[in-house]
């Protein structure tokens, strides 16, 4: 497995994703779409990874939009592929099967604050700061932001936000809900894996299982949402991490959870 912009790390049941391309503060461009569409599928089929992290190389952004550079002389078809492309890959990195955490450091602008949408949980720094500039470079947000900001935000703030191409600090992300956390820049990585650990105690597939329900859930009605609940709940009754956690827990003795 090549990659040029992305790097990927493994520690145990902690995969670490890092967009690397410090120069063009991670900027989002072709390439680095690819390269981070060629570890969703690694990560896919890993059967020993259990949560991720996904962050930004170096301390001025995670990421800090898709590549102006490259977009400038699209053209309309051109532009359509581009945000596909873009959408493909965070749709596909929304639905993995493992719980991810963005560790955001610095900007996370447009592109990059589409990225960490995509993410299940959000930890930013003290220094982290989002938003969506793009009607300010004449087009609108491609990969995600126009849909997924209304539904962590609301539609109203969201619209503010998108209209303006207001930068937000992290104290405003965190109180709007678009972060879960706020955190010094020198303990953000620490953080994340010490989230990351929580979720890795506990049983492997019902913790997706659980990610299953909540993302098909949230786009149906609730009468709809509950039936997806129940099958979900169902499905744990199948495996061996249920008979270990419940007999665990009667029994008094740590669990061992095999991911089975």
């Amino acid at each position: 497995m090549e990659l040029k912009n992305v790097l990927l790390e493994k520690e145990g049941n902690l995969a670490i994703v890092t967009i690397n391309r410090p120069k063009a503060l991670n900027a989002l461009n072709s390439e680095t779409l690819a390269d981070l569409d060629i570890v969703i599928t690694d990560l896919e089929n890993d059967n020993d990874i259990y949560c991720v992290i996904l962050t930004g190389s170096g301390e001025k952004a995670f990421v800090a939009g898709a590549d102006i550079a490259e977009m400038k002389d699209l053209n309309e078809k051109q532009g359509k592929e581009f945000g596909i492309l873009g959408n493909k890959v965070f749709r596909r990195l929304e639905n993995l099967g493992k719980p991810v955490i963005a560790a955001i450091s610095g900007f996370a602008l447009g592109g990059g604050c589409e990225l960490a949408m995509s993410c299940d949980i959000r930890i930013a720094s003290e220094r982290a700061r989002f938003g969506q500039p793009e009607a300010g470079l004449g087009i609108t947000p491609g990969f995600g932001g126009t849909q997924r900001l209304p539904r962590i935000v609301g539609i109203g703030k969201a619209k503010e936000l998108i209209y303006t191409g207001a930068i937000i600090k992290a104290d405003e992300a965190l109180r709007i809900g678009l972060v879960n956390k706020v955190v010094t820049l020198e303990s953000l990585m620490e953080e994340a894996k010490a989230m990351a650990n929580m979720i890795i105690a506990n049983a492997p597939i019902a913790v997706k299982l659980c990610k299953d329900a909540i993302n098909r859930g949230m786009q149906v009605g609730i009468d709809s949402a509950i039936v997806i609940e129940a099958e979900d709940f169902g499905k744990c009754f199948a495996t061996e991490d249920q008979v270990e956690g419940m007999g665990a827990f009667i029994e008094r003795r740590t669990k061992n959870f095999q991911n089975k």
